[in-house]
Order: C-alpha cells, then structure tokens, then sequence
C-alpha cells in the first residue's frame, strides 16, 4: 500500500554541499525529518554538478520518511553564468549589463526542457530570453524563428 503524504518542501541547495546548517537543517527538522540522512542522500545524487545551486522537491510522508526529486538549476543563474556576470540589472528596462547570443539560449532551454512546461525549443527559448530580459540581460543577434 502507498504511504501518505503528509507535504512537500522546495529548497534551493548547491550540489554536494548540503549540510546541517540553515537552510536545510531548520526546514527538514521542523518537519521532523532525518536531516543527516536528506544531507548523504543529496551529496550523493548532486555529487557530479558540485557548487551548482539545484532546486530540490521534497516529498514527506506520514511516518516520516522522504523522497526527493532534483531539478535542473534555475535559469536566471544559468544566464547569469552564459553572460559571466555577478547580477541582473536593478532597472532592467534602462540599463542593460550583459548580452547571451541566440546560441546560448537555446544550451540553456533544452537543458531547461525536462523542467519547463513547453513541448518545443523554440518555445523554450522564448521563455529564457524573457527570463533574460526581466534581469537585464540583451539577446544579441536575430531570432532563429524569425528568419
């Protein structure tokens, strides 16, 4: 028979460094879950993208054991590395601190894909420049669908 779901829980860890302190130890142990078993299980499974910060879905169940799905990491960080700057811009709209080519964003959409609701790459890729554009970010270059 399934357990019972008794919640879930998203946190934002960097890939084989989880570890006790906050925030993982206060959200898993105010859930009253193992949190030295979630840091070993994490560490493990995030071993190979270490130092990349990966959002992770926490699944909990009634007698207080866990499953946990990783996902892939968050755009804006994956465009903020494609650009090879620290930050997005505080007025996105005036000042522009960076340029991603067309080529870049679609890297960053199909490795994106398992986690985006969109069945295409082009699709796909028009959420990312948005993503890039809400912080700043210029895509350089003419759009591929527009030729």
């Amino acid at each position: 028979m399934a357990k019972e779901i008794t919640g879930y829980l998203k946190l934002q860890v960097k890939g084989g460094q989880a570890n006790p302190s906050p925030p993982v130890g206060p959200a898993l142990g105010s859930k009253g879950l193992n949190i030295m078993e979630f840091c070993k299980q994490y560490n493990a499974r995030t071993q190979d993208k270490m130092g990349q910060v990966l959002p992770v879905l926490v699944t909990i169940y009634s007698d207080k054991s866990f499953d946990f799905v990783v996902k892939t990491p968050p755009a804006a960080n994956m465009l903020l590395e494609a650009a090879k700057i620290k930050g997005g811009s505080a007025e996105p709209n005036r000042k522009k601190v960076g340029s991603v080519s067309w080529d870049q964003v679609k890297e960053i959409a199909e490795v994106k894909m398992p986690d985006l609701n969109s069945f295409e790459v082009e699709s796909a890729m028009k959420m990312i420049a948005g993503t890039a554009r809400s912080m700043g970010i210029t895509v350089s270059g003419k759009a591929p669908w527009e030729e």
